[in-house]
């Protein structure tokens, strides 16, 4: 006796429905992957607002006037921004390519540079930031202990991280042009 149609499709849609409620109900118990640990070590580092404005008052008095001098009396930038989530991209693009490379002791370095009065307007967040110094990203890890030797005989330590050449060096941050007001001497 032949099955009817209707039945072989009913059993078959019977069994697609009881595994789907099964898989769904697996990926919903599976807990989501532990987040990694963050390092505490940056508390240590932390500064209170006032001693920040005693850095920025100290720079202001010193290097900022000679810059300022050098500028024709025109002030150059004070100070740069990323979005946190520019930074949490870059963290992870430079820990994901170290770990590829298998390279330890990561970190960053913040550079100062300038913008040359010609610099390509696709390579500044602003093409008005010609002509003004900026910071840079740059990617580094602990320099091999086959080159301490070397580092030794030239009088550097080989607590010094090198740059990584293989991963890219991060700029186009937002900067604030010289302000023309109060807030010159402020932090903002």
């Amino acid at each position: 006796m032949k099955t009817p149609f209707l039945f072989k499709n009913a059993n078959v849609f019977f069994r697609v429905l009881v595994l789907s409620v099964f898989v769904i109900s697996f990926i919903r118990c599976t807990p989501p992957p532990p987040e990694t640990p963050v390092d505490n070590s940056y508390k240590k580092k932390l500064i209170t607002h006032r001693e920040a404005q005693v850095l920025f008052d100290e720079y202001t008095k010193t290097n900022n006037r000679i810059l300022t001098a050098s500028r024709n009396g025109q002030p150059d930038s004070r100070w740069y921004s990323f979005t946190i989530e520019e930074m949490e991209g870059y963290i992870k693009y430079v820990k994901e390519n170290a770990k590829k490379q298998n390279l330890k002791n990561v970190g960053i370095k913040i550079y100062m540079g300038k913008y040359p009065a010609n610099h390509p307007v696709n390579k500044m967040a602003k093409p008005e930031y010609a002509g003004y110094q900026t910071i840079f990203l740059m990617p580094t890890a602990k320099k091999e202990r086959s080159s301490d030797a070397n580092m030794k005989s030239r009088g550097t330590t080989s607590d010094e991280n090198e740059k990584i050449e293989s991963i890219q060096p991060m700029n186009m941050t937002n900067l604030s042009p010289p302000p023309n007001h109060v807030s010159a001497n402020t932090l903002n």
